[in-house]
């Protein structure tokens, strides 16, 4: 994640974040606290669903890939992806944050 921060401590921190601003979000799987990839499920609800991907990036800061493609999808397409990636991935973290209002701000640039 960033520099000297480990993958759970990042969770946590983006959960303490979302409940400051009365953001629900839940850690849906826990990965691995040192090193697991996240994938942060962002449900808007009737605006639909976009799952990112964390992905490297050439600085300090994370990047994000847009998993679930350019638009959002269903929450149903969105849970399917999900599924694919932890049989890719045993050690990958799901965060969901349910976002009515736009409120959330990711921290790090979306790649793609």
């Amino acid at each position: 994640m960033v520099m000297g921060l480990n993958t759970g401590l990042w969770v946590m921190a983006q959960v303490r974040i979302c409940d400051r601003a009365f953001i629900p979000a839940t850690v849906v799987r826990r990965g691995d606290p040192d090193a697991g990839t996240v994938l942060l499920k962002l449900n808007r609800f009737e605006n639909g669903v976009t799952v990112f991907a964390q992905t490297s990036s050439s600085g300090d800061e994370p990047a994000w890939s847009r998993g679930t493609g350019p638009s959002p999808v269903s929450e149903a397409e969105a849970d399917a992806y999900i599924e694919r990636q932890v049989k890719y991935d045993p050690d990958v973290w799901v965060l969901e944050i349910e976002d009515r209002r736009g409120q959330y701000q990711m921290h790090g640039k979306i790649v793609g």
